[in-house]
């Protein structure tokens, strides 16, 4: 394998571990098949990661980073905040009906943290990790579309985050779209409602919060 950054090596062999354990599962994926998925040696892969925790947290993280680039991309103000906001929703549905493997892989990887002595918290981070990208994208519609919130940010963050996580698994295990479509509907004439039209003062509104302080969200 031609030589590259240490950053770019760790995020070669992050997504080929996405790619081997959304198909074998996170119990039967080793980091020797990690490390083949790959195309590097075992010593390139412990050189990239000291620890299982850490390939797991760097997996988390980017399989967000996934669907929240094609998210951002999506809720550039429209004509009406409930269409921006819809329009977000949709970006996400398409992602997950595109790469179903990796959605189901998200919830593998909690029961497997919760499950696993010493892994518990990054279950709690991945759902941390979740609702602090909910902020982030109130935050963003927040200033673009000069509005306010009527409930706080952190609040409705959480819900957010509840509800596509509660709608995902349960597409993943129906199958039924038209429903979920239906459901996002709902929830984006119910976000549309808890704003205000004044554009909010600075207190308004939480700070957005980066991936990397997901671990701060109480």
């Amino acid at each position: 394998m031609a030589r590259m950054p240490l950053a770019q090596r760790r995020r070669h062999l992050t997504e080929a571990a996405i790619r081997a354990m959304a198909r074998d599962g996170v119990p039967r994926t080793t980091t020797r098949s990690i490390a083949a998925e790959a195309g590097v040696s075992l010593s390139v892969f412990h050189y990239c990661f000291d620890s299982k925790q850490a390939l797991l947290e760097s997996v988390i993280e980017t399989i967000t980073e996934h669907y929240l680039a094609v998210v951002k991309e999506a809720i550039l103000p429209r004509t009406t905040l409930r269409e921006t906001v819809r329009a977000g929703f949709r970006a996400y549905w398409d992602h997950v009906r595109a790469h179903p493997a990796e959605h189901m892989l998200t919830y593998e990887l909690t029961q497997y943290a919760l499950r696993e002595p010493g892994f518990e918290h990054l279950a709690r981070r991945q759902h941390q990790l979740y609702c602090a990208t909910y902020a982030q994208l109130l935050e963003q519609v927040c200033l673009d579309m000069e509005t306010g919130l009527r409930v706080p940010v952190p609040v409705l963050a959480r819900y957010l985050a509840a509800m596509t996580d509660g709608l995902t698994l349960n597409f993943l295990v129906l199958g039924d779209a038209a429903a979920a479509e239906a459901i996002l509907d709902m929830v984006s004439d119910h976000v549309a409602g808890l704003v205000h039209d004044e554009r909010p003062p600075p207190s308004s509104c939480s700070p957005a919060l980066k991936p990397a302080q997901a671990a701060e969200v109480p």
